[in-house]
């Protein structure tokens, strides 16, 4: 039987070990974790070659994202990258002292802070979305359009599904060990 790829060699494998399992979650999964793990080195090393780290990206995008001033709430800011408030305290605190953010009083609320992008960030942002841009054009440089087109509505579809799956959070029962 041919393989046309690591994963198909996976699944024909776990078939005969264990032929009660449906794998057709596994062949699709699979090859997203190790998509995923392609475009984690090709982001990782798009955003190097710019100066920053993947998570300085994130949080420089998203005021970049925004237009000028480039300048966001912190609230907005844990809210796009998903992550905790004290986390997002530290990356800006982090970001300040690089010079590629500052803080200022938001004029709107005297106790609020915005976060405003520096002209360096805005610099290393932008030439890390090129890189980034270009690298994931490189990475897909095998679909067609009209496959690429297809595959972004799939993966915004199985996206959707996810956001809404609740794992299942009861425990496994073993057999007692004799």
């Amino acid at each position: 039987m041919k393989h046309d790829d690591e994963v198909d060699q996976i699944i024909a494998d776990w078939g005969t070990a264990r032929p009660d399992l449906d794998l057709a979650p596994l062949a699709i999964f699979s090859r997203l974790w190790r998509v995923s793990k392609h475009l984690d080195r090709a982001r990782s090393h798009a955003f190097e070659r710019s100066g920053l780290t993947s998570w300085e990206f994130d949080v420089l995008a998203v005021l970049r994202r925004g237009g000028e001033p480039f300048r966001q709430s912190p609230k907005v800011l844990v809210q796009q990258t998903m992550v905790s408030s004290g986390t997002m305290t530290n990356r800006i605190d982090r970001l300040v002292d690089r010079g590629l953010v500052a803080r200022h009083t938001d004029p709107n609320d005297g106790r609020g802070v915005l976060v405003e992008m520096t002209p360096l960030g805005l610099t290393l942002v932008d030439a890390a979305m090129t890189r980034l841009s270009d690298s994931e054009e490189r990475m897909l440089g095998g679909l067609p359009r009209s496959e690429r087109d297809r595959l972004s509505a799939l993966l915004r579809r199985l996206a959707a599904s996810i956001d809404r799956y609740e794992p299942v959070t009861e425990p496994i029962k073993l057999p007692p060990s004799e």
